[in-house]
C-alpha cells in the first residue's frame, strides 16, 4: 500500500507546488507536468510488480481512449462559439438577455433556467456549452459576478442532467448497480432536491447588485444591434441545437451541425462583420467572407467595434482556446488509466470499503470511492463504473437495495466531476464558461451539498431501501 501511494503523494505534492509557484496559471502547463511525471511514477510501481512495459503502456492508452469524446466535444465547442459570436447569435442572447431577466434574481433564474433544460435534454455539457455561454455573458454584461453565474449553471445543469432519462450518466449508475432507470431517478429525489434547494435559496440571498449603471446597459444594448443587426432570426443556431439534442442526436455531430447553421447565418446576415474581421488581420484578403468564417473556428471572434467593453465581452472562441484543456485531459486521463492497470486505484477503493461498519458508512465509503476515482481518474465515467462494479456485494450483503448504490454513485461520481480542475467534466466547464473552476467551485452549492445529505441521511438510515426478498419458485 505505501508503495502504492508513491505516485499519488507525488501528484498531490507536485499539484500544491505548482499552486505556490504559478498561482492561477498552474492549469496552463504545470499541472499538466506533474501528472506526466505522476504516471511515470506509477509506471515505476508496475514494472516493479513485475508488469510489462507493454502492458503499462496499453493501460494508459486506454485511459485516455475514454476522454476521446469529449475531447471531441470540447474542440466542436470552441468552433461553436466562436461561429455563434460572429453569427450575432451570442450577442442577441446578451441583447434579449439583459431586458429580461431581473438583476435581482438572475442567479437563481440562471440555475432554473439550465434545470429545466438539463432536464429535457439530459446533458449539462450541451445546457452550458449552449445557454451557459450567454449567461455568462450577460452577467458580464451586468457587471455581475461570472464566477457565481457559473456556479448556478452548473447547478441547475448537473441538477437537470442528474433526473433526466435521456442522461447518459443516470442511465450508465443505474445500469453499474442493476435497477430499474425509473426507480433509480424516483430514489434521488431523497438527496437531490433538497440539495437544489438549498441552492436556490443560497442564490437567493446572494449580492446580485449590478455595477454597470442603466445607461451602459442601453449603451451595451445599442452597440450590439448596431453591429450585428440584433433581431430573433439569429437565435435560429440555438433553436436548432436544442432541437437536434431533444431529438437524440449525439453531442459532437449536434456541435457540428449547430456550428455549421452559425456560419450559414453569418454568412447571410453578418457579411459586413465577417469581412471586417478578415480585413482586420489580412487587408489583401480576396475571399473574406470565407476566411473569416474559417478564422472564427479555429482561433474564435475577436472584435473590431470602437467600444472596447464590447470587444472583451465578445472575443473569444475557437478550438485553438481549447487546446490547453484537451492537454489537461489528456494527461489526466493517462494517469488514471496506469493507475487502473497497475491495481493501484482498486487497493485504494478496498481500504476504503474495509472501514464499513454501517449503512453510514458504507454510503460514507460509495461517496469517498466515487471522488477518489474521479480525482484519480479524471473520468466521472470510471467513477460511476468502478466504484459501482466493487460496491454491490456490500449492498447485498447490508440487505440494502441497490437503488442506494446508484444513488450514492450519482451523488458523488456525477456531481463531483465537475469540481475537481483536471476531471474531463471540471476541465470543460472551465474552459466553456470561461470561468476557473477554483473560482466557481464555492458557488456550485447544489454539488457539494449532495453528497452530504446522502451521507447524513446514510448515518440516519433514512431514505434507505431494504433489499426485496427474492421468493423461492414454487
Amino acid at each position: 500500500m505505501l508503495i502504492s501511494l508513491l505516485p499519488i503523494a507525488l501528484l498531490v505534492g507536485m499539484l500544491f507546488s505548482a499552486v505556490q509557484l504559478f498561482g492561477s496559471d498552474a492549469s496552463y502547463g504545470p499541472n499538466q507536468i506533474a501528472l506526466v511525471v505522476a504516471t511515470g511514477a506509477a509506471a515505476l510501481v508496475g514494472l516493479y510488480r513485475g508488469q510489462s512495459w507493454d502492458d503499462l503502456q496499453d493501460g494508459i492508452t486506454s485511459g485516455i481512449r475514454v476522454g476521446l469524446t469529449p475531447t471531441l466535444i470540447l474542440l466542436a465547442v470552441g468552433a461553436l462559439i466562436g461561429s455563434w459570436i460572429i453569427a450575432g447569435t451570442v450577442p442577441a442572447m446578451i441583447y434579449y438577455g439583459v431586458a429580461l431577466l431581473n438583476p435581482d434574481i438572475f442567479y437563481a433564474a440562471c440555475a432554473v433556467i439550465c434545470a429545466f433544460a438539463a432536464v429535457s435534454i439530459g446533458s449539462s455539457w450541451t445546457v452550458a456549452g449552449t445557454l451557459g455561454i450567454g449567461l455568462v455573458a450577460i452577467a458580464n454584461s451586468f457587471g455581475m459576478s461570472p464566477a457565481i453565474t457559473a456556479g448556478a449553471i452548473i447547478a441547475g445543469a448537473y441538477f437537470g442532467d442528474k433526473l433526466s432519462p435521456l442522461s447518459d450518466t443516470t442511465n450508465l449508475a443505474a445500469a453499474c448497480a442493476g435497477v430499474d432507470l425509473f426507480s433509480h431517478i424516483k430514489h434521488m429525489l431523497w438527496t437531490t432536491v433538497p440539495a437544489f434547494t438549498i441552492a436556490m435559496v443560497v442564490f437567493l440571498t446572494m449580492d446580485s447588485s449590478v455595477s454597470r449603471p442603466p445607461e451602459d446597459i442601453i449603451a451595451l444594448r445599442n452597440a450590439l444591434d448596431a453591429q450585428f443587426g440584433i433581431g430573433p432570426h439569429l437565435l435560429i443556431p440555438l433553436a436548432g441545437m436544442l432541437l437536434l439534442v431533444t431529438f437524440r442526436v449525439p453531442a459532437y455531430p449536434a456541435i457540428l451541425l449547430s456550428t455549421v447553421v452559425g456560419c450559414v447565418i453569418a454568412a447571410i446576415f453578418q457579411p459586413e462583420a465577417v469581412k471586417e474581421l478578415t480585413l482586420s488581420a489580412n487587408p489583401e484578403s480576396t475571399m473574406p467572407v470565407i476566411e473569416g468564417l474559417w478564422m472564427v473556428l479555429f482561433s474564435g471572434y475577436v472584435g473590431t467595434s470602437a467600444d472596447p467593453a464590447l470587444n472583451e465581452l465578445l472575443s473569444k472562441g475557437g478550438m485553438a482556446s481549447m487546446l490547453n484543456t484537451v492537454w489537461l485531459i489528456i494527461t489526466a486521463l493517462g494517469f488514471g488509466g496506469i493507475l487502473e492497470r497497475t491495481g493501484i486505484l482498486k487497493e485504494l477503493l478496498d481500504v476504503v470499503l474495509t472501514r464499513v461498519k454501517s449503512t453510514g458508512d458504507l454510503v460514507l465509503a460509495t461517496i469517498t470511492g466515487g471522488v477518489v476515482t474521479n480525482m484519480l481518474a479524471a473520468d466521472q465515467f470510471l467513477a460511476l463504473a468502478l466504484p459501482g462494479r466493487l460496491f454491490t456485494s456490500a449492498y447485498d450483503a447490508r440487505g440494502l437495495s441497490r437503488l442506494n448504490l446508484s444513488r450514492s454513485l450519482e451523488d458523488s461520481a456525477t456531481l463531483t466531476s465537475v469540481l475537481i480542475p483536471w476531471n474531463t467534466c471540471g476541465a470543460y466547464m472551465s474552459a466553456t464558461l470561461g470561468v476557473a473552476t477554483i473560482d466557481y467551485l464555492p458557488y456550485t452549492v447544489f454539488n457539494y451539498v449532495c453528497p452530504l445529505i446522502a451521507i447524513l441521511l446514510g448515518y440516519l438510515v433514512i431514505g434507505q431501501k431494504p433489499a426485496v426478498p427474492q421468493t423461492a419458485p414454487a
